[in-house]
């Protein structure tokens, strides 16, 4: 009878109300705390410490991680990561960080931040952007439609790879969305937070990377020490 089965999802809802909630874990920190950051590890307070954390999280998320002192280095490692690849072609946007060491690449460019076809970005080996943070508690990266040349270049070529700045590391998401105010007065319409490459594990518990985004997500971070 359909009044059987309501009554008995009432009564597991009646007796689940009864079991009290395990007590959240509140992280030690000398710093204003917010309900949402709770749940969730204290941020280090050095930039050097912040790093190792982020360094933690990405290795965890299978993002790929790179190092670059200098200028120099990072387009170099760019290039590397162009060969070991086997880029035939890239889409990017007009980013200060990005121009010299993508145009060294010389390679087929497609730019989103001019007018384009959907085809030929999907057709693109890696996409190259810039962001506008890496969080480092949960080592995540804060994208905009504006720092990230629009809304579909992290998204549709299978190699996405993030330039990036020491600056640019913030403590956690609170420090993340003052940087939206403090950089566009208010919080943009699209801010998407990418953690790691695209991932499933819908079908019996498998994790499939790629299965709807880039399958490699890498980032080139410029920490001058």
């Amino acid at each position: 009878m359909p009044n059987d089965s309501r009554d008995k999802i009432l009564r597991r809802i009646r007796e689940a109300l009864t079991t009290a909630a395990p007590a959240r874990h509140r992280a030690q920190s000398t710093e204003p705390t917010h309900p949402a950051t709770d749940w969730l590890p204290s941020v280090p307070p050095d930039p050097a410490a912040r790093l190792a954390q982020f360094e933690q999280n990405c290795a965890a998320l299978k993002t790929e991680l790179i190092l670059c002192t200098d200028e120099g280095a990072l387009a170099t490692a760019l290039a590397g990561l162009a060969k070991e690849n086997a880029w035939e072609s890239l889409a990017t946007h007009d980013f200060e960080m990005g121009r010299q060491p993508v145009a060294a690449l010389n390679l087929p460019t497609l730019r989103t931040d001019q007018p384009y076809e959907v085809p030929d970005l999907e057709r693109c080996d890696v996409g190259i952007s810039g962001c506008d943070a890496l969080i480092s508690q949960t080592g995540g990266i804060l994208v905009t439609a504006t720092s990230a040349g629009g809304r579909a270049l992290s998204v549709l070529p299978p190699h996405h790879v993030v330039i990036a700045s020491a600056d640019q590391l913030v403590g956690d998401l609170s420090d993340a969305f003052a940087v939206l105010r403090e950089k566009y007065g208010t919080i943009p319409a699209f801010a998407s937070f990418i953690t790691g490459p695209s991932r499933t594990g819908d079908i019996e518990r498998i994790l499939v990377l790629g299965a709807h985004g880039p399958k490699k997500l890498t980032v080139l971070l410029l920490w001058k020490e």
